[in-house]
């Protein structure tokens, strides 16, 4: 039991998916043009369309496919969803005289079965608004700026809201959701960790068979978690292997092996290729290029560890959703690339391998909590993430030796005093907000210091810390001055070449959270 959400355009249209599955309903996300067989073969309980910058009276405008109106399924439209369901049943849409982008204030019509009477005030972005509904529609909800904040035929099941229910900055958004899809759709709360495994297991043999699987570890949540479920559904015929890139973390290699063993055994494979990658990036500063390189570089890495394993048609790879939305998968979003990852857009385009990838559709919440309903230890499940590319895109500019035993230093001493004062790397209690994500990066930028009356001319390091359930938005960290001070002064006293520390204020968006 699924539910299709329609991608238009949004920035929310991700953040609409993490909604209904943190309702325990699985959902897929599908461009708004994806073939109908492909929509329907997921036999969707209900459809739902998300916003949009387009306006439904433009020739170029997205569309509403027809089998959405003929399929007999629960239809929700989202703000651009709203307009287009008006629009494509003889309603209509107009640009509004006053556009409408924040927090507004509604007043509920008529009591329906989709949005509940404690809600009044919402979250709105929008410059068209429905003017006329079409036949067989009642009014839900007005405001005083938009005459149709809401409707909905009961008869057909089709609903239009026009704000965005999905955001925190509406209060009792949820219940909306809730409401679609357990009321409207019928839907059960069968999404649970324990059914991700069930599915998991039962695809990875589907694909596998019986042939052995190559696993790429990295100690992160992501590939432990991967590898679990890999070595679930296959048992001894996965082999797990660790590259030690040269671009790790300072304690990284032995922290990893100290947590993997245990579970792996001699299935666990470590292989020192630090010459390889640090060869290969020589001279190279750009961050798409860095990406691509070392993606090839593992993959070959790989294909060497297959040979001498023997016969290992199949590579596990951690990806999950937030990758494969930022690298523009053309299967799932119109979405700009905002980077390759090194696993996603920056594989070569020829390998030995196949990819198994238990984890791609899913978000970091999700991955933690199969991680969990697998026994993982809790060092390995709360352990925030490290990219695939490692320092390397955190040392921007040239990657040396010398640069990334700075950043190495740097970024443990934040480490340290973020650890000391209970921060980072442990479950945090109910309505704590945690810091999900914090580093150090070297920036190729030299400033004018003194120390010991004498001038320096050295480089800067950024440190950055950010509060975030997805990873899909995050907002930087509200750390104490008094601890910033501290890490501050220990890292120009300690760090020989770096007389300059920053700390990044910067949410995403429009930033990312790595700096490359």
């Amino acid at each position: 039991m699924s539910v299709a959400i329609l991608d238009y355009g949004s920035q929310y249209s991700q953040l609409i998916a993490r909604r209904v599955r943190e309702l325990q309903v699985y959902c897929e996300l599908f461009p708004w043009d994806a073939p109908a067989a492909d929509v329907l073969a997921a036999h969707p309980c209900g459809i739902i369309l998300s916003g949009g910058p387009a306006s439904v009276y433009e020739e170029v405008a997205p569309t509403l496919p027809g089998y959405v109106l003929n399929s007999d399924l629960p239809v929700l439209g989202i703000c651009y969803g709203m307009q287009l369901l008006a629009h494509a049943l003889g309603g209509k849409v107009s640009p509004s005289s006053q556009h409408e982008y924040g927090s507004a204030e509604i007043e509920l019509v008529k009591k329906n079965d989709l949005i509940p009477e404690e809600i009044h005030s919402v979250w709105m972005s929008h410059g068209d608004r429905v003017e006329q509904m079409p036949a067989g529609f009642t009014l839900l909800a007005t405001s005083p700026t938009c005459p149709v904040v809401a409707m909905g035929d009961a008869a057909r099941r089709f609903y239009g809201i026009q704000f965005h229910p999905e955001v925190l900055h509406t209060p009792h958004g949820e219940r909306i959701l809730q409401n679609f899809l357990y009321r409207i759709c019928d839907c059960q709360p069968s999404w649970t960790a324990q059914s991700i495994i069930t599915d998991a297991v039962e695809r990875i043999r589907e694909q596998v068979g019986r042939r052995r699987v190559l696993s790429a570890v990295s100690g992160g949540v992501d590939s432990s978690v991967a590898t679990a479920l890999v070595h679930q559904a296959l048992g001894d015929q996965l082999e797990a292997v660790f590259v030690d890139t040269g671009l790790l973390r300072q304690g990284e290699r032995e922290s990893v092996q100290a947590a993997l063993a245990p579970i792996l055994g001699t299935h666990l494979h470590v292989v020192d290729a630090s010459d390889t990658f640090l060869s290969a990036l020589q001279d190279v500063s750009d961050p798409e290029e860095k990406r691509t390189i070392i993606g090839t570089t593992f993959i070959r890495v790989f294909e060497q560890q297959a040979r001498r394993l023997g016969d290992l048609p199949f590579l596990v790879q951690g990806t999950i959703y937030p990758d494969v939305v930022e690298s523009r998968a053309p299967e799932r979003s119109h979405a700009q690339r905002i980077k390759s990852h090194h696993n996603v857009g920056g594989l070569p385009e020829r390998m030995d391998f196949k990819i198994v990838e238990p984890l791609r559709y899913l978000f970091k919440d999700e991955v933690r909590a199969v991680g969990e309903a697998l026994g993982l230890p809790a060092e390995l499940i709360w352990r925030q993430p490290f990219p695939g590319p490692g320092l390397a895109v955190r040392c921007l500019g040239a990657i040396t030796p010398e640069r990334l035993a700075k950043l190495r230093a740097a970024d443990a001493i934040f480490q340290q005093a973020l650890r000391e004062a209970g921060m980072i790397d442990r479950r945090t209690k109910e309505g704590e907000t945690p810091i999900a994500q914090a580093f150090a990066a070297l920036l190729p930028v030299r400033s004018v210091g003194v120390m010991g009356d004498q001038r320096t001319y050295q480089e800067t390091i950024v440190l950055r810390a950010v509060t975030s359930q997805d990873f899909m938005t995050a907002d930087w960290a509200h750390l104490p001055h008094d601890l910033l001070a501290a890490v501050s002064n220990r890292i120009v006293n300690e760090v020989q070449g770096v007389n300059r520390v920053v700390y990044d204020i910067t949410s995403k968006p429009p930033a990312t959270i790595e700096w490359e």
